[in-house]
């Protein structure tokens, strides 16, 4: 079994893991992991200097009795897909990657028959929002009837969460000037079948109100000089916009964060800013996943 998006999964097997996790923070905080991994070979390919998911991955991993090994270079660079995929099958009974093309992730996919981690791609993110969904669900009880808002272009991050609204019951609006929210063709395509609702908007001032469970941003694109910055400034979170939401509500900045662009430094200060916080439950959302696909290989 692979996990390559979070729709890979169904709402009871979400729950199930986010379940699982809070039961392995508990059993980590006290030093006392299952040795569920123990036999396990797992890989561990990841292109870019990203350290978060990769150190949760690896101590996680061992913590639960795996032998972890890190795999060098880049997919696809020194070798061909089609051929690496065939070697590493040999060696591994779990591969975790990284990489910057998603195609390059599901080519790799094609040829390894064992079970494929995505720990990211410049097309979506699972791995950081089913963390992300431990941690609100552990602050909020549930996730049902969860109001999210993510400011910003449509990047991995926002697939994602696109994703986890096709198979739970939140709603995600994506805020963002025109030409860098996801068009209408594709947003009708994702709500086909969902069991929540994928909207888009450019009106940051009716975005974000009393009833927004999260605020979710990620970096500013990299392009021309100025020219993003100009149209991007309209939609930076301030705390000012923080406390348009009400007492409940998280402001979850995907690091790494650029104090002013996406986010004003004043913004981190805010109450409703948990990002420290949320990045704990990285950890232990991957175990469980870890856990659960290994018991399914």
């Amino acid at each position: 079994m692979n996990f390559l998006k979070l729709d890979d999964l169904d709402a009871q097997e979400v729950m199930a893991l986010l379940d699982r996790a809070d039961t392995l923070r508990d059993l980590w905080s006290s030093h006392a992991m299952p040795q569920s991994l123990k036999g396990k070979r797992v890989g561990l390919w990841f292109c870019g200097q990203g350290f978060r998911n990769r150190i949760a991955f690896e101590i996680g991993a061992r913590a639960m009795g795996a032998d972890v090994s890190f795999i060098p270079g880049d997919l696809g660079i020194q070798e061909p897909l089609e051929d690496v995929g065939h070697y590493l099958r040999h060696w591994f009974d779990i591969l975790v990657v990284r990489c910057r093309e998603h195609a390059s992730l599901l080519s790799l996919a094609s040829d390894f028959d064992k079970c494929l981690v995505n720990a990211r791609t410049s097309f979506n993110h699972p791995c950081e929002i089913l963390g992300d969904l431990q941690y609100i669900r552990r602050q909020r009880g549930s996730v049902e009837g969860l109001k999210v808002v993510f400011v910003g272009e449509t990047t991995n991050l926002c697939m994602s969460w696109f994703e986890a609204a096709r198979v739970l019951p939140i709603e995600v609006l994506q805020v963002g000037p025109a030409g860098y929210t996801l068009g209408p063709d594709k947003v009708e395509l994702m709500n086909k079948g969902a069991q929540g609702r994928i909207a888009v908007s450019q009106d940051m001032d009716r975005a974000i109100t009393k009833d927004t469970g999260l605020i979710y941003t990620d970096c500013w694109p990299k392009g021309e000089a100025g020219v993003e910055s100009k149209l991007f400034l309209p939609y930076q979170i301030t705390r000012g916009v923080v406390e348009r939401m009400g007492p409940s509500g998280l402001f979850l900045p995907c690091p790494p964060v650029t104090r002013g662009q996406e986010l004003s430094e004043d913004s981190l200060s805010a109450p409703a800013c948990r990002v420290y916080e949320a990045k704990d439950c990285l950890l232990h959302a991957q175990n469980a996943l870890l856990e659960y696909l290994s018991a399914g290989s």
